[in-house]
């Protein structure tokens, strides 16, 4: 009789982590920060789903939004990212009941790892994360996470201040479970600190009250950011730049900029005494025409979610 010799496996795994090996099989895909230099976003051109809106109120749009306007402004900013180098990527599905799906930010949130997709707290905005994880999917984007169960979570309500530290909201548009869940996948990543930042009252994101416009600057609105985030920041060396003007912050989003590179943001246009506070602090400002999205409630910051950044 034939004698069979049994050997056991011989395939062993690869000891190389996942984001070692993340350029060799999805791309070049990282975000740790709020001012790294910016290489790729992903956006969504406003499309047919503007077209209809009846009611801005049922879609929390403040005024009547005109399409073709938007859509030129949508379109400007693009221009002026790939002119400053960043590639920009596009959500190409949509729902046409879904006006607020320009805003990308709510809807992923970009790590040093992979995409968290998010879950919008209104049922006005609820659907448009698949078109989004579509586009990821497409990009080769790797997908973490994505809020589920219980948990609401739209992506506005984190901040990266470094690759160990984020800030983390909660409020209307983030509740604990979303929070947690959002937490539970940073720490897997390696992030140790988190800075929690309870939303005020009538106020849904982030950065409509702060932002990082260079590596250890950031700008807050100084009557509604806690101390608890103020001071690790200032801990850890931060310069805070103080931004008085009501309605600037509230109205015109002064502080919903985008950074392109450590100094250097496009800043909603409309906000002379924001900018005059960014120049002075040394910071270069490029000004984007968006007085027709800002009608729906959102600026620079809620329209690009990112999806490279340079590590700083």
């Amino acid at each position: 009789m034939q004698q069979v010799t049994v050997r056991g496996e011989r395939w062993y795994p690869s000891e190389r982590n996942f984001a070692e090996s993340l350029g060799d099989y999805w791309g070049d895909w990282y975000c740790d920060s709020e001012a790294g230099v910016l290489k790729a976003v992903l956006m969504r051109r406003p499309g047919p789903e503007l077209d209809g809106v009846t009611d801005p109120a049922a879609v929390r749009f403040k005024a009547p939004v005109d399409p073709e306007t938007a859509r030129r402004q949508h379109d400007a900013l693009a221009d002026l990212y790939r002119a400053h180098g960043v590639t920009v990527h596009y959500v190409e599905g949509y729902r046409p009941d879904r006006p607020n799906a320009m805003f990308m930010r709510d809807q992923v949130l970009m790590t040093p790892e992979g995409a968290i997709v998010c879950r919008p707290a209104m049922e006005a905005r609820r659907g448009e994360e698949r078109f989004a994880a579509e586009a990821l999917a497409r990009l080769g984007v790797p997908i973490l996470k994505t809020v589920n169960g219980d948990g609401i979570f739209e992506g506005a309500c984190l901040l990266w201040v470094d690759r160990r530290t984020v800030i983390l909201g909660t409020g209307c548009r983030a509740n604990e479970a979303g929070a947690r869940q959002v937490e539970r996948e940073l720490r897997e990543i390696g992030v140790t600190d988190f800075l929690r930042f309870p939303i005020p009252f009538g106020h849904a994101h982030l950065d409509g009250l702060m932002n990082f416009p260079d590596r250890k600057t950031v700008m807050v609105f100084p009557w509604q950011v806690p101390y608890e985030v103020c001071r690790p920041l200032l801990d850890r060396g931060f310069r805070i730049l103080e931004n008085p003007h009501v309605e600037e912050v509230k109205l015109t989003f002064g502080i919903n900029f985008v950074t392109l590179r450590p100094g250097k943001v496009v800043l909603p246009s409309g906000n002379p005494g924001t900018r005059a506070l960014l120049e002075e602090a040394g910071v270069e400002c490029v000004e984007a025409d968006l007085s027709e999205i800002v009608k729906a409630w959102g600026a620079t910051h809620c329209l690009t979610a990112f999806l490279r950044r340079d590590p700083i």
